[in-house]
């Protein structure tokens, strides 16, 4: 969707601005163009991790509505080794992950002679861990939407003051205070700041949207932990008062 934004954009400023932008980059100098290539890069990078981190949270959502049904089904049945099966299948969902974890831990303890609070609380350090993971997992790579969002503009400014510079020599060069003699500076000090404020926005927008969503996942891997935890102590309850 960037992608194709930054396009239209790219193909509205071809047709709505007049000057030449094949002459302008000629005309740039080499401080000039290294801020403009610096900022292209920072948004390929920055459009590269919004579409990798859409398809990661859409698989999420949607393997996980599958899998919670799905899960829930197998616990009531009391069906351990078929529930882990089940998150084997939804790899991609941050329920699955988190769930597969503390059941593996579970199921490993049961068959001990382990007070059943401890292999409990062992299960439930085990859903800990794998909630970091998994949190840590989804943020791969949305920090640096943030760092782009905050730094592009004041690459775009360190540009805007280049072709300012520019400017000045211009006037000083040509010994004429008319329009001629600042219009490249103008330009590229114009092109620069423009072009930092395209590159911010869109990175901030989508950082906002990402940490969202994360605090969302969050939620649910607490809420999903919760009820395990619930389950292990019902399941060991009833095992003790079986003995």
């Amino acid at each position: 969707m960037f992608v194709q934004l930054q396009l239209w954009a790219f193909l509205f400023l071809q047709e709505t601005i007049s000057f030449d932008l094949r002459g302008m980059w000629d005309q740039m100098g080499w401080l000039a163009k290294a801020v403009v290539i610096i900022l292209f890069i920072m948004s390929a990078w920055s459009i590269g991790v919004m579409i990798d981190r859409l398809i990661v949270f859409n698989a999420a959502r949607k393997q996980s509505r599958l899998f919670a049904p799905a899960v829930a089904g197998a616990l009531r049945e009391g069906k351990l080794d078929e529930a882990i099966k089940i998150a084997d299948r939804y790899k991609k969902s941050h329920l699955a992950k988190v769930v597969v974890a503390g059941l593996q831990e579970f199921r490993a303890h049961e068959v001990s002679n382990e007070i059943p609070g401890e292999h409990v609380e062992a299960s439930g350090r085990a859903l800990e861990r794998a909630s970091a993971i998994v949190h840590s997992e989804l943020e791969r790579g949305v920090g640096g939407l943030a760092t782009i969002g905050s730094t592009a503009p004041f690459v775009g400014l360190f540009g805007t003051v280049v072709g300012i510079i520019n400017a000045f020599q211009g006037i000083s060069t040509e010994k004429s205070t008319g329009l001629g003699a600042v219009a490249g500076g103008i330009s590229e000090a114009l092109v620069a700041t423009a072009i930092g404020l395209f590159v911010a926005i869109p990175a901030v927008w989508m950082y906002n949207y990402f940490i969202t969503r994360i605090k969302a996942f969050d939620v649910e891997m607490s809420n999903s932990s919760s009820e395990l935890v619930d389950y292990f102590l019902k399941k060991s309850q009833s095992r003790a008062a079986a003995k």
